[in-house]
């Protein structure tokens, strides 16, 4: 008999976690229904769970969480910031800072404009992304998509697809969004507003990463639920050409770093420069995606995870002020506040 219990989710901050967890969960075939809350940090889920406590089935389903870093528990856990993590993650943010500025200097890397992030910026930004949640939902959409190939021998095809697909349609629809932008002929208000709007994101995004504010993550802005629910359900697809949509279907999941993305680019007015951008963010993201997606590569178990998340969400939080306050001096807002 099918009951529905609601359990709270220890290590959900942002809406890839949301679609992480519905995902993983949904597969377990005692389970008929899954919707997880990042407001409340909870999950109700629907199935026959037999004569099972709440505090079984808890434990049951945190089985296939935990790799992710996510536990269940039937009473509302308070999470203690571990505070130790900033004696490690704050030296590594300022040294990645510092190699910024140091390479910005001496002319390597041009990185961020005066007044714009380009390719460099996208690339880097990508780089951080990659070892986000949103990494972890991708890599778990191709991995669980391959395992269904796997069974047949085919193991490399449906990756080198996936990639593919995902390389060609971030710069196809980013280079759309782009060309949107000119339709809509951004003035230097219509551009201020969306640069400013990419630096809040990315703010909220790296303070999430922080884990140390709770209501940060009912701020984190996202698309709807039955977008990411959609995307992940076509893993189950056993079509030749199911990676290569799965690698398409990426562009539109609940991600953060994608969003802030997709809105700079348009500001960009340009379908190759929209295109471009987008596809040196995927670009970034590759190399840990390629780990993720030809093995089973996670950092959210690994006893550095907080270091190592708080390190980027640092980094994050640098790169949403850099882009926040250049958009500012772009419109004559305010004074340039940094010369490099």
């Amino acid at each position: 008999m099918s009951k529905t219990y609601t359990f709270h989710v220890n290590g959900m901050h942002c809406a890839s976690c949301v679609v992480l967890t519905e995902s993983e969960l949904g597969d377990l075939p005692e389970v008929s229904r899954v919707k997880a809350s990042l407001k409340d940090l909870s999950v109700e889920i629907t199935g026959d769970f037999g004569d099972k406590t709440p505090e079984h089935i808890a434990r049951d389903l945190t089985v296939p969480l935990k790799p992710h870093g996510y536990t269940l528990s039937v009473s509302k856990q308070k999470q203690a910031v571990k505070w130790s993590d900033f004696r490690v993650a704050v030296p590594i943010a300022l040294g990645f800072v510092l190699l910024f500025i140091v390479l910005q200097k001496l002319g390597v890397v041009n990185l961020i404009t005066a007044s714009k992030v380009n390719y460099g910026t996208a690339f880097v930004i990508g780089l951080v992304a990659s070892v986000s949640t949103c990494m972890a939902v991708v890599g778990g959409l191709v991995l669980s998509m391959s395992a269904n190939f796997a069974k047949e021998g085919d193991k490399i095809r449906p990756q080198a697809l996936f990639h593919v697909g995902r390389l060609a349609s971030f710069f196809l629809l980013g280079g759309a969004i782009g060309a949107l932008g000119s339709a809509f002929q951004l003035g230097g208000m219509g551009t201020l507003v969306l640069s400013v709007l990419v630096g809040l994101v990315m703010l909220i995004l790296g303070i999430n990463l922080l884990d140390i504010f709770p209501w940060a993550k009912k701020l984190q802005p996202t698309l709807p639920g039955f977008i990411g629910r959609r995307v992940t359900a076509l893993k189950n697809m056993n079509h030749t050409l199911t990676p290569l949509l799965v690698g398409v279907a990426t562009f539109f999941l609940p991600c953060g770093f994608t969003q802030s993305m997709q809105i700079h680019t348009l500001t960009t007015g340009s379908f190759l420069t929209g295109g471009l951008t987008m596809f040196a963010f995927a670009l970034g993201t590759l190399p840990v995606l390629a780990l993720l997606s030809f093995s089973s590569l996670s950092i959210h178990n690994k006893a550095y995870a907080g270091i190592f998340f708080k390190s980027a969400g640092l980094i994050v939080i640098f790169f949403g002020l850099f882009n926040l306050l250049n958009g500012l001096v772009a419109a004559g807002v305010i004074a340039p506040v940094f010369s490099f």
